[in-house]
């Protein structure tokens, strides 16, 4: 049967609708584990840099509903991160229709850039599509996320797109975020080592072998198609086995922290009364 996902606490979950019961954490979920401690600092300067850019709106709002005007500004990096997201979302599923050769029409503006830049990738790395859009199941370390698509390369010794070069196998990933992080390694690494692809209709086939790992990072000003290094080095597999860290982290927040303390077996029963408390 199809594989669905269900949210919770912020998490995404997959689960077979054979087996409800078992759900496993998404890739991103899990990777989402990683401190980031920038993320403060970040919405400090968007909640700032809205109040100075509408200090007559909010100072309005606040006269009139002043809870409404701090909603308003604590709610700024949502906002953003909420636009980005969508962004994001239409501009993979343009690249999805592009990559499987259908026909586009006219699209929305704002994903025009978009549709340029990917259109110029196809034509200058003549990548050929394998899979896009499946499943990566792990039932040894019980996680599971949808990649969005293998590829079939042709590279030249110097790692460069040649079509006279030799074939490579890649789990492929695209971002349409401000810059690419280090952390798109741990995705990519939690994809290629799962043991299963699952189709859309619930078909299970064995994850093959790859050869590398590829992001293409696509913005309105620019593309950039960048190798991922996936791979053990040094003969430490550290990609992999921190993306393992991780899942264990994710599993100590999302269950074994909420097993650990129990009820209490002593307190005290509120504040002492003094006796010249009770004579006044």
């Amino acid at each position: 049967m199809a594989i669905r996902t269900i949210q919770r606490s912020g998490s995404r979950f997959y689960f077979n609708e054979d087996f409800p019961d078992i759900k496993y954490p998404g890739v991103t979920s899990v990777v989402g584990m990683l401190p980031k401690p920038f993320l403060a600092f970040w919405q400090a300067k968007m909640v700032a840099e809205l109040a100075v850019d509408s200090l007559d709106f909010v100072e309005q709002m606040a006269q009139r509903d002043r809870q409404g005007a701090v909603d308003y500004l604590k709610g700024a990096a949502n906002r953003y991160t909420k636009r980005r997201a969508s962004v994001g979302s239409d501009a993979h599923d343009l690249f999805e229709r592009m990559i499987r050769g259908e026909y586009i029409g006219r699209v929305h503006p704002d994903m025009v850039p978009y549709q340029r830049h990917f259109a110029e990738f196809l034509d200058g790395v003549q990548p050929e599509l394998v899979r896009a859009e499946d499943v990566a199941w792990s039932d040894e370390h019980q996680y599971a996320g949808s990649f969005d698509g293998i590829l079939r390369l042709k590279l030249g010794e110097d790692g460069k797109p040649d079509p006279t070069g030799e074939p490579a196998l890649v789990m492929a990933d695209w971002k349409t975020s401000k810059a690419t992080y280090p952390d798109v390694a741990l995705q990519m690494s939690a994809y290629a080592n799962a043991e299963f692809i699952v189709s859309p209709d619930g078909t299970r086939e064995d994850m093959p072998d790859f050869d590398g790992a590829v992001v293409l990072h696509i913005t309105e000003d620019q593309a950039a198609f960048k190798p991922v290094r996936i791979a053990a080095e040094n003969g430490q597999d550290d990609v992999f086995a921190h993306f393992l860290h991780l899942r264990r982290t994710f599993e100590w927040v999302q269950r074994t922290s909420k097993t650990v303390l129990g009820d209490p077996i002593w307190s005290t029963n509120g504040a002492i009364v003094t006796g010249t408390q009770r004579r006044a």
